[in-house]
C-alpha cells in the first residue's frame, strides 16, 4: 500500500514536473523562443532593460547611424511605431521599439535618432560597434536586423523589413 501511495507521488511530481517544463519557452533566437534579456545603457547613460517592456508587443531593432540600409528602414519603423503602439494585440498591449544601436560614438547615435525622428523612449548602445555585446548574444552579423517579441517575450518573427512589419503587427492584433 505505501508502495503504492509513493509510486503515485512520484508519477505525480514527474507529470508536475514535466507540465512546467513545457510551459516555459527555452532562451533562444529561434521562433517560439524566449527572447534573450538585454540590459543596457540609454542615451541619457540610464539603463533599460527589454524586459521592462513585458506585457508589451516589441520590436528588438539592430541598427546604426551610418548603416544606409538601416536609415532608409527607419521610415517604415516608425510609421509602424505610430500606427501599432496604441493597438491591443492577441498577446500584447500597445507595441514600441527597443533600438540598440551599433554606433561607435554617441553624437552620431543621437543626431541620427532626432533626424529620423526615432520617437520611442528605449535606445541602447555601448558604443562598441560590432563588438557590441548584444549583437553578438543575438547573433546579429548584418545590419539592420529586428526581432519581433510579443507580450511574453516569445519571438514571433525575425527581420520583418518594410511591409512584411506592418502586414506581420496587423495579423498579431486582437
Amino acid at each position: 500500500m505505501k508502495q503504492n501511495i509513493l509510486a503515485a507521488f512520484v508519477l505525480l511530481f514527474a507529470f508536475v514536473t514535466q507540465s512546467i517544463a513545457q510551459d516555459e519557452a527555452k532562451i533562444g533566437l529561434g521562433i517560439g523562443n524566449k527572447a534573450p534579456e538585454i540590459v543596457e545603457k540609454s542615451v541619457d547613460g540610464k539603463e533599460l532593460k527589454l524586459s521592462s517592456l513585458d506585457g508589451k508587443m516589441v520590436l528588438i531593432d539592430f541598427w546604426a547611424s551610418w548603416c544606409g540600409p538601416c536609415r532608409r528602414e527607419n521610415p517604415t519603423v516608425v510609421s509602424a511605431y505610430q500606427e501599432f503602439k496604441d493597438r491591443k494585440f492577441k498577446n500584447g498591449n500597445g507595441f514600441t521599439v527597443y533600438s540598440v544601436s551599433l554606433d561607435k560614438a554617441k553624437e552620431p547615435w543621437v543626431k541620427a535618432i532626432e533626424a529620423d525622428k526615432l520617437t520611442w523612449d528605449y535606445h541602447v548602445s555601448d558604443l562598441k560597434g560590432w563588438y557590441s555585446k548584444y549583437a553578438a548574444v543575438y547573433g546579429v552579423r548584418g545590419i539592420p536586423a529586428n526581432f519581433l517579441i510579443n507580450g511574453e517575450g516569445i519571438i514571433v518573427a525575425k527581420n520583418s523589413r518594410g511591409p512584411v512589419l506592418e502586414n506581420t503587427l496587423t495579423q498579431l492584433l486582437k
